[in-house]
């Protein structure tokens, strides 16, 4: 019985009054089975875990519903020819008993195989809504036709009608209570992977844009609601009884939100509220509009959005219950790194760094206000983003920036030559950073190349506010070769090699020899962004870069390491697990940290005498947060729920550093241990 109890507790979908309800009933046959008296057949059966995911549906459906026992039947047959299969739950229509209302299926199978299987219910009985579930997880559809199924908030109480659902009014505190990321651990990536399988792989669209369109149009919406999210986090700050919000478990923070008057609160704008698609695709295209005005330089001022009414319907209704603002920015970054195309990222060995292992390299080099710093290969800009987090102590929560913060804000660049990435990292760094952005659409490493594209009207009408800030940092006005950087964070593609001569040229390592009498036929991509990026930065400079292990023990590489050594003081090498860039790549990699040398004491932060023997911190990750599949694992409390921390975020379980206490001290604090007792300038203790 122990067993199955614990398989009670784990079904997060249902609060403990319910799962307690169950256990209480629970008893033992006289071959030691745990039995439990079935709520609707009225006699004892075996419970088995997908049993238990149906009691406890079939309790929330007789007490919170409020439908007869009348209305209910399990294991009913419906028929397709003479195959016969049986649907788990199924409610009958109240004026009509024998009319499929709504079918109900528990499986432990993945969404996407119940959906299908809901719909061929659907369409053969006729019945208009149905709930898929496996007791942690809880989607509920509207079948709007044979070909669409539309995702709705909820299912019909026994005296509401699908209008009323669709109607009831909608607030940020509504987003919250109902935020499918935290409420049901559902990422944005599987959610846009569910609506590309309803409809975007047939819509005749670029998915990539749409999507993109949508995300941000969400985010603009959101962003209208801040006074009330200010509400919301106030009364919660005034009534937490937790010394930090980090010790208040996520049921008690739904709580406390539940609390709050939201009579008025601003109505959320993206939703699917039971009008006309047409009249829908109005709504969400004004929206799209004002976010188009609002954070400008991602979409182009013509920009529509090119969905049909009835497949845009589909789609907000798929999106319209994540909460984006607050979210884990990984999230946004899965999703992204989906949704680009594989061969403009993939192929290049680019893929988005995961957010723990930018948090180490941040907490590492320690950025200062009024520093500046820059991410050359920056994909959805995880570097910058949170550094401009470090430095002004907000996250991404649709929080303004203090005035005297943003000076300190457009000291932060980022450079990528993908063209997609850019845009999604312009959204993400126009809202952490309060309106500007410099990121910059530049191929870093052919930089001789920059003036040609920088004179381009169009690209100079985007960026142009940008590029004039990095002009200032040049440090020969007539080259973009070197830059006065304090810091550069990168992780740059580690895959493929560059043959092009003129490129290769332009760099030291391209040769064989000192002398540069003979240069290589080809040159590995990380190869060179290693020369590039230690440009970039000043004397004194500090420096985190993501590389191949290859690089530090192959011995054909050896010429790299001593080009390093000569460039700059080797701070730390940080071994990543394997697991890291799973699903994408199982290459093993490691976080290089420099610090260029520079003998003028001047400056003290930035004072790094050269010298030629020096301790180096080594030490290798054991926990990469990630299994052997590329899933995320999580912390767990004792009750085995997921764990939050003060931002509502999952939190992952690694050994990078230690989540601001809500993990051990990891590899970051010991780093700045070392970094201390070895008087770095940058962690001196003045």
């Amino acid at each position: 019985m122990e067993k199955i109890i614990a398989e009670i507790k784990r079904l997060s979908l249902f609060n403990q009054e319910e799962q307690q309800r169950l256990i209480d009933k629970l008893r033992e046959n006289d071959k030691g089975k745990t039995i439990v008296e079935c709520l609707v057949r009225k006699t004892d059966i075996i419970l088995t875990p997908e049993e238990a995911v149906r009691q406890l549906f079939l309790d929330r459906l007789i007490n919170e519903y409020k439908y007869p026992v009348s209305r209910i039947k399990l294991e009913h047959a419906i028929h397709f020819g003479r195959e016969v299969k049986r649907a788990d739950i199924v409610i009958f229509e109240k004026e009509r008993p024998t009319t499929e209302y709504i079918i109900i299926e528990l499986k432990k199978s993945k969404e996407k195989d119940g959906k299908e299987q809901l719909r061929s219910y659907c369409n053969a009985t006729g019945a208009t809504m149905s709930v898929w579930t496996n007791g942690s997880q809880i989607t509920f559809f509207n079948r709007k036709d044979p070909n669409y199924f539309e995702e709705i908030p909820n299912i019909p109480t026994e005296t509401q009608s699908l209008k009323d659902i669709l109607d009831e009014p909608f607030t940020l505190k509504d987003l919250i209570i109902k935020d499918k990321i935290l409420k049901e651990g559902k990422s944005l990536r599987q959610i846009i992977e569910n609506m590309e399988d309803e409809v975007l792989a047939n819509a005749g669209v670029d998915v990539f844009e749409e999507c993109f369109k949508l995300i941000f149009t969400k985010l603009y919406d959101e962003s209208l609601s801040k006074k009330d999210k200010e509400i919301i986090s106030y009364y919660v700050d005034s009534n937490c009884s937790c010394e930090s919000l980090a010790d208040l478990e996520y049921k008690d923070y739904i709580e406390l939100v539940k609390e709050v008057n939201d009579k008025k609160f601003r109505q959320l704008e993206f939703r699917n509220k039971g009008e006309t698609d047409l009249e829908l695709k109005k709504k969400i295209q004004k929206l799209f509009d004002g976010a188009k005005t609002k954070w400008k330089g991602v979409f182009t001022e013509d920009a529509k959005i090119n969905l049909s009414p009835s497949h845009l319907s589909v789609c907000v209704s798929s999106i319209q219950d994540i909460k984006l603002f607050n979210s884990n920015l990984q999230i946004i970054d899965e999703a992204f790194e989906y949704l680009i195309n594989k061969s403009s990222k993939g192929e290049k060995g680019q893929y988005f760094t995961p957010r723990h292992v930018i948090d180490m390299c941040v907490k590492m080099l320690n950025p200062q206000k009024g520093e500046y710093m820059i991410d050359t290969a920056s994909g959805s800009c995880g570097f910058p983003v949170h550094t401009i987090f470090k430095i002004t102590g907000k996250l991404f929560s649709n929080a303004d920036i203090p005035d005297e913060e943003k000076e300190n804000v457009l000291k932060i660049f980022g450079i990528d030559f993908d063209e997609k990435a850019v845009r999604v990292a312009r959204t993400l760094n126009l809202i952490a950073g309060d309106g500007n952005t410099n990121v910059l659409h530049l191929n870093t490493l052919d930089y001789d190349r920059w003036q040609n594209t920088i004179e381009s009207l169009e690209w100079y009408d985007t960026y142009g506010e940008g590029v004039k800030r990095l002009k200032k940092l040049q440090k020969d006005k007539e080259s973009y070769k070197e830059f006065n950087f304090d810091i550069l964070m990168a992780n740059p593609p580690f895959a493929g090699d560059i043959k092009e001569q003129t490129i290769l040229a332009k760099y030291d390592l391209a040769f064989k020899d000192e002398n540069k009498n003979k240069m290589k036929s080809k040159v590995g991509r990380d190869i060179l962004f290693i020369e590039r990026n230690l440009d970039f930065v000043r004397p004194g400079g500090r420096l985190a870069i993501v590389l191949p292990q290859g690089r530090f023990n192959n011995t054909s590489d050896k010429d790299i390491r001593e080009y390093i050594a000569q460039k700059a003081r080797i701070l730390a090498v940080v071994g990543l697990d394997v697991n890291t860039f799973k699903p994408h790549t199982g290459t093993k990699t490691s976080v290089i940290f420099l610090q260029k040398w520079n003998d003028d004491d001047s400056e003290p932060k930035y004072y790094c005498p050269k010298v030629e023997d020096y301790p180096i911190f080594f030490a290798v990750s054991e926990k990469s947060g990630k299994d052997n599949s590329g899933e995320y694992i999580y912390t767990k409390d004792e009750n085995g729920r997921l764990k939050l921390d003060k931002h509502g975020h999952f939190v992952l379980e690694h050994d990078l550093h230690n989540h601001n206490g809500d993990l051990p001290a990891g590899i970051a604090e010991a780093f700045i241990d070392f970094a201390k007792y070895e008087k770095l300038s940058f962690w001196s203790e003045e």
